[in-house]
């Protein structure tokens, strides 16, 4: 009953115009009313035109806002849809954002910093399986010591090639030589853990040791490609990259380093930087070295012969001891980590 008086209530013109149409029609059919009978039915129709004609009026009248809100609403969709390309290029843009700083902070947490004593387990990880090995340091004594010949080991083993680059300082530049002489004195202990005081002469033998011993090996395992720079600057750093990292360190082996796998930008920036550098050093002809084979146990004369041939002579002032103190660090090299 509620729900015809509200329907009523929002039709009542409608209804009062349909029941006059019905009197009319029950008038036009009645013969009470004798001559006036078209006349109220001429009245009665009237009414009924009156009503259906509000009853339209309104209909269009309650219309036109409806219309409008629809034309609104498919205005704004349009204006929604025009802007669409915009926001899908803004959103795209986010997610450059989002991917970008994410690679940023990926990037930024794989420098890891190693204290010395993990330093030499990385470094040994690191020659398992290695098919290279580029250094720039000093003289290179843990290279000759541990990392050419254990290397070399594994890749003779596994039957596959190695590429060794190797750049330290220049043993005929004696001033470079001095100058890290006195900087190992002075910034680390006078003596390491040889017991050797660090002097201009040594410094010039472990260069000439580390060369030695980078030909020795060459001329035992041919798939080795070795290629050595000489520098007439020192560094205070030492590079060690191989296929898998690379571990940057000082002098001192209980100082910390830092170590940053394959597949990072800064591993490809040592990359780049080890080779620019080692393009700029004094390169040594180790390929001539084949004209000085050297015996298992090489000799004080075949030693001389080898920096003869590489125009490399040793100084004059080097006797046939000093001769045989190269030959000795060249292939007993104490491991300077222990």
């Amino acid at each position: 009953m509620v729900r015809f008086a509200a329907w009523l209530a929002r039709n009542a013109d409608a209804a009062v115009a349909l029941l006059l149409a019905v009197f009319v029609g029950a008038l036009g059919l009645s013969p009470a009313l004798g001559d006036k009978q078209s006349e109220v039915v001429a009245s009665a129709t009237l009414v009924v035109l009156g009503l259906l004609a509000t009853a339209i009026l309104r209909d269009r009248y309650r219309r036109a806002p409806v219309e409008e809100e629809v034309r609104d609403t498919l205005r704004g969709a349009s204006r929604v849809l025009d802007a669409l390309p915009e926001r899908l290029s803004r959103m795209e843009e986010l997610e450059n954002l989002v991917v970008r700083t994410r690679q940023a902070l990926d990037e930024s947490s794989v420098v890891q910093v190693l204290n010395g004593a993990e330093v030499a387990p990385t470094l040994a990880k690191a020659r398992r399986t290695t098919d290279r090995w580029i250094y720039k340091g000093g003289t290179g004594t843990y290279i000759r010591a541990v990392t050419l010949p254990e290397c070399v080991g594994f890749a003779r083993r596994d039957r596959r090639a190695l590429l060794v680059r190797l750049e330290i300082l220049d043993p005929t530049d004696e001033e470079v030589c001095d100058t890290y002489a006195r900087f190992r004195r002075s910034a680390l202990d006078e003596t390491d853990s040889s017991g050797e005081l660090w002097t201009l002469e040594r410094t010039r033998k472990e260069s000439f040791a580390t060369i030695l011993a980078a030909c020795w090996h060459r001329q035992r395992f041919r798939l080795l490609d070795i290629d050595i720079g000489l520098s007439s600057a020192m560094t205070t750093f030492r590079w060690d990259l191989s296929s898998s990292c690379v571990v940057i360190t000082r002098e001192d082996p209980s100082a910390p380093a830092m170590m940053v796998d394959r597949g990072k930008f800064y591993y490809d920036w040592c990359t780049t930087e080890l080779l620019a550098s080692l393009d700029q050093a004094r390169r040594v002809p180790i390929e001539q070295a084949r004209a000085a084979p050297l015996g298992d146990e090489p000799t004080v004369e075949e030693v001389r012969k080898l920096f003869d041939v590489l125009n490399l002579g040793l100084p004059r002032s080097f006797t046939d001891r000093d001769v045989g103190d190269i030959a000795r660090k060249a292939l007993q090299a104490k491991n300077p980590y222990e």
